[in-house]
C-alpha cells in the first residue's frame, strides 16, 4: 500500500470536517471536482472507503472517523509548532481567526484595530462574522466573542467590553406615524424590526425587566435580519421599530436621527469576553491581541 501524501490527508481532514466538497475545496483554495478526485485517488491507494457520499451531504465512513481522530491532532500540533516559531521572529507574526458578531466589533475591536495593526504589522486578524454561536474548537478558530453568562466553564474568558443595554429605538419619522409604546407590551402594536441569530433558531424574543422581574415581548413585523447592524439601518430608515445596543444607537440618538423609548425598562447585559479553550498554546501574535483587546474600564 502506498503511503498517503501529507496534502491529501489534509484535503480529507478538511471533507470530513466540513462535511462538504464545496466548504472544504473553498478553505482549501481548489475546485469541489479537484478535490472529489484528490479523495478518490487516496481511498484507491488505501484501498478504503474513508467517506460516504449522498446527493446531500459527505460524512467519514467507520475507516474514515478513525483516521481522522488519529491524524487531526499530529496537523494540530504541528500548526501549533510552526506557530510558535513567531516567537523567534523580532515581532510577534502569524494568523488569527476570531468568530464574532458585527456589532462586536464595530464596539469591542473596530476602535482597537488601527493602532493594533501598526503595533503588529506581521500578524494577520481574519474576523469571521457569525451570530450561531460557532464552536470554536470544532471550527478551528483561536477564539470567539460572547456575553460573559452564555461561555461555557471549560473555556478562558477576558472581559474586552463593559456592561451594557439594549434600547428600543425608532426615526423620528416613524414615531410621527405611529404613537411611541408607553410599556414594552405596547410593541405588539408596532412594526418591530427582528433578529434570528441562526436558521434553525427562534426569532429573539425582546427581554425586558420590571421591579427585578425578567420578562420577554414578542412583537412582530415585516423585517427579520440575522445581523443587528442590518436592524439598526432598518430603523435609522424609518421601516419599524428596533432593539440595538445602547452604544451603537447612541451617536443616531445625539444627532436626532433616532429616538429612544422605554429605557427604564432595559436589563443590562453582562459585557462581552473574548473566550478560547483552556488548552490552547498562546502564541505571542496571540497574547498580543488579547492584551490589545483586554477591557481595562472606562479610560
Amino acid at each position: 500500500m502506498a503511503t498517503p501524501k501529507v496534502n491529501d490527508l489534509q484535503a480529507f481532514l478538511a471533507v470530513a470536517r466540513e462535511q462538504s466538497f464545496t466548504k472544504a475545496a473553498a478553505r482549501l483554495g481548489v475546485t469541489p471536482s479537484a478535490l472529489s478526485h484528490t479523495l478518490r485517488a487516496l481511498e484507491e491507494r488505501l484501498g478504503l472507503r474513508l467517506l460516504a457520499r449522498t446527493t446531500r451531504n459527505v460524512a467519514p465512513t467507520a475507516a474514515g472517523e478513525r483516521l481522522m481522530q488519529a491524524i487531526a491532532p499530529l496537523f494540530e500540533q504541528i500548526a501549533a509548532e510552526v506557530e510558535a516559531l513567531g516567537a523567534l521572529r523580532d515581532k510577534p507574526s502569524g494568523s488569527l481567526r476570531i468568530t464574532c458578531t458585527d456589532d462586536q466589533i464595530e464596539l469591542c475591536l473596530r476602535p482597537l484595530l488601527a493602532q493594533f495593526l501598526e503595533d503588529y504589522p506581521d500578524i494577520r486578524l481574519e474576523l469571521y462574522v457569525d451570530y450561531g454561536f460557532t464552536n470554536v474548537v470544532e471550527e478551528r478558530f483561536d477564539a470567539g466573542i460572547r456575553l460573559g453568562e452564555a461561555i461555557s466553564k471549560d473555556m478562558i474568558a477576558v472581559r474586552i467590553g463593559p456592561d451594557w443595554r439594549l434600547v428600543v429605538v425608532a426615526s423620528p419619522g416613524y414615531f410621527a406615524r405611529h404613537a411611541p409604546p408607553q410599556t414594552p407590551h405596547g410593541l405588539t402594536q408596532h412594526r418591530c424590526i427582528n433578529i434570528r441569530h441562526r436558521p434553525s433558531g427562534a426569532i429573539y424574543a425582546w427581554e425586558f425587566e420590571n421591579a427585578g422581574q425578567a420578562f420577554t415581548v414578542k412583537g412582530e413585523g415585516p423585517l427579520v435580519f440575522n445581523s443587528i447592524m442590518h436592524v439598526l439601518n432598518a430603523a435609522l430608515d424609518g421601516l419599524g421599530v428596533g432593539y440595538v445596543p445602547e452604544q451603537l444607537a447612541a451617536p443616531h440618538i445625539a444627532a436626532g436621527r433616532l429616538q429612544c423609548v422605554l429605557q427604564e425598562w432595559s436589563p443590562r447585559f453582562q459585557g462581552y469576553h473574548l473566550y478560547y479553550p483552556n488548552r490552547r498554546q498562546a502564541s505571542p501574535a496571540f497574547q498580543a491581541f488579547v492584551e490589545a483587546v483586554r477591557y481595562r474600564g472606562e479610560q
